[in-house]
């Protein structure tokens, strides 16, 4: 009976499918336990060390008794002033550190507050997809109607954003962007921003642009901000992360940034979820901000280089692959006659028979399927030896 039923979950739980990550990383740690040594390329999840002068900073602080007191939940000033210089030196942007920034504990919890911030039933949000989960879920938690526009082919994406705009009523209240995009690789330029600026202000939409990605860029290509374009700042939020660019992943600190409206939408819901990032975090973070510019170009070169090193030796055993220019993952087509199996249980062939953990495109949305998203978080010799492991285990699977 209904009436004897004590345990019972919002109506939203049911939009959610159980969350991709948790389910490789479960299946990847039942079989460490049983003693096999799985090959991780499945979460971004970097195994490269925080620079040494902000773990020092990070332990000083933590040793004085002040720090341990409910932080600054915004950010610490001197953090907010950090972070503005930041995107003055690397992007030629002025950015109101006291009202134009605001910490996040990672730019992911930072995207699901504003989602609830400024999104709810009956609001339509455009997503680029194949997408990272939190984007299209942020929105539905939120009670949002989510509408996927496929990426592919990227020379018509544009024309498709206006078709839904002209179409839909209301209009779309949201666009979420992800340049350099997770899981795909794919970038952009200044062109790209400027006309979706444009757009935002002709069909009223705000923009979120998640820039996680921002400094781990090959070839000389360089990812440009959102906020460089005149006017992006009347109309949306840049999202970044520690994570990526220093290493920080497990740190929990992000940022957002730009209009100073939203910033505050953001300030005043995360007010009734939390106290903010712990202080010892935050000064080390001033330090990684001010003071390991010249970190970040070496360790896109490793990442670099394990790109080329997983690419050819993909390419070796007859795989097509496009090489990105950002990002930590290398979005790979699943080559023939394996794709016929779909990416989820190929992924699961690839564990069970190779030992080697990747995140299967389909769970990036459906615009996914097809693919294997591979993170460049091993060192080169592990990704020679992922490359042959999975060799293996398609000469043993049974299509």
């Amino acid at each position: 009976m209904e009436q004897d039923n004590i345990i019972r979950f919002a109506s939203r739980m049911d939009y959610l499918p159980p969350y991709l990550f948790g389910m490789i990383n479960k299946m990847k740690m039942d079989k460490r336990r049983n003693g096999d040594d799985v090959i991780d390329l499945g979460m971004g999840n970097p195994m490269d060390p925080t620079p040494d002068a902000v773990i020092e900073k990070l332990v000083n602080v933590a040793q004085d008794p002040k720090s341990h007191r409910y932080p600054e939940s915004s950010g610490l000033p001197n953090l907010k002033k950090e972070i503005a210089k930041y995107y003055n030196r690397h992007y030629n942007i002025d950015l109101d550190a006291d009202k134009e920034t605001y910490f996040t504990i990672g730019s992911k919890e930072g995207i699901s507050h504003l989602c609830l911030a400024i999104m709810g039933p009956g609001d339509c949000v455009l997503v680029p997809a194949p997408a990272f989960p939190i984007h299209i879920y942020a929105a539905v938690i939120a009670g949002a109607n989510v509408m996927r526009i496929p990426l592919e082919p990227e020379n018509g994406f544009l024309d498709r954003i206006i078709k839904v705009c002209e179409a839909c009523y209301p209009s779309p209240k949201v666009l979420m962007l992800n340049y350099p995009h997770n899981p795909t690789g794919v970038v952009t330029d200044k062109a790209f921003f400027k006309e979706i600026v444009k757009l935002a202000k002709r069909f009223k939409f705000m923009v979120i642009n998640d820039f996680a990605y921002a400094k781990i860029t090959y070839d000389g290509y360089v990812a440009p901000s959102f906020l460089e374009i005149e006017g992006a700042k009347d109309v949306g939020v840049e999202f970044g992360s520690f994570s990526k660019s220093y290493n920080m992943a497990g740190w929990r600190i992000g940022y957002c940034v730009g209009n100073e409206k939203i910033v505050e939408a953001l300030g005043k819901i995360k007010g009734y979820f939390d106290y903010g990032i712990f202080s010892a975090i935050q000064v080390a973070g001033i330090i990684a901000l001010r003071d390991c510019d010249d970190t970040i170009p070496e360790l896109a070169k490793i990442y670099e280089h394990r790109r080329d090193v997983l690419c050819s030796g993909l390419e070796r055993i007859g795989w097509d692959i496009e090489r990105p220019k950002a990002g930590m993952f290398v979005w790979a087509k699943i080559p023939e006659p394996f794709d016929k199996m779909g990416s989820m249980e190929f992924a699961i062939q690839l564990m069970n028979k190779g030992n080697v953990a990747v995140a299967p495109g389909a769970g990036f949305s459906e615009e996914g399927e097809g693919y294997l998203r591979l993170a460049l978080v091993e060192n080169e010799e592990r990704l020679r030896q992922a490359v042959r492991q999975m060799k293996k285990a398609m000469d043993q699977m049974k299509i």
